[in-house]
């Protein structure tokens, strides 16, 4: 059973909807019996970093995740502010962030330049290219691999931890891996058929 941590951030309704079409056993919980005893883990989270983690930190559910996530190694997947939630910490605010990858997350910067002049934030479709590992994760369907993003802060410093990046004024990291630990920048409950792979890559590990 896959849990769907329940901190009060985050699209936990589309991910379990998701998980319900694909046919994988997926709960909302925010329970520590039922947290427990996953065996997998979903971190979603949207919003500013320092909400998310104050909710996070506040839910009681912190001890338990890091003894699954840290010494039990039990597979977990953060989305969007979830995988920025498992850096040392985010520019957007001032909290510490989990620490399961030694990265931090800043702003998009542009030049000016033809290729700078891009809209903050990123949101809509783009490509992702797997790097390193990522290609166990990330399935390709007639050739390409195209999520949904939605977000102004992106990972810096994740280089040794990259399995994918995408392109957005610059080059930059849109999913990391550290052993059990995987984050993803972008929307995989959004992605169409691109998530369902994902999520279906993920359910397998």
């Amino acid at each position: 059973m896959i849990a769907i941590i329940d901190y009060g951030v985050g699209n936990v309704g589309s991910i379990l909807n998701m998980m319900n079409y694909i046919g994988i056993p997926a709960i909302v919980t925010k329970d520590y019996s039922e947290i427990r005893d996953a065996s997998k883990l979903i971190l979603p989270g949207v919003g500013s970093f320092d909400q998310a983690i104050t909710l996070f930190n506040k839910s009681g559910l912190k001890e338990l995740i890091d003894e699954k996530v840290n010494n039990e190694a039990t597979p977990i997947l953060g989305i969007c502010l979830g995988m920025q939630m498992m850096t040392q910490g985010s520019a957007e605010g001032e909290l510490p962030g989990l620490g399961w990858f030694e990265a931090k997350c800043i702003k998009f910067k542009f030049d000016g330049t033809l290729h700078g002049r891009q809209k903050i934030p990123h949101m809509g479709w783009n490509d992702i290219t797997p790097v390193n590992s990522g290609t166990s994760l990330f399935k390709m369907i007639d050739q390409e691999l195209k999520y949904y993003f939605a977000h102004s802060y992106h990972i810096t410093g994740a280089e040794k931890y990259s399995i994918a990046t995408a392109s957005y004024g610059y080059d930059f990291t849109v999913a990391i891996k550290n052993g059990n630990k995987l984050g993803v920048q972008f929307h995989p409950e959004r992605s169409h058929m691109f998530g369902v792979n994902l999520f279906k890559s993920f359910s397998e590990i």
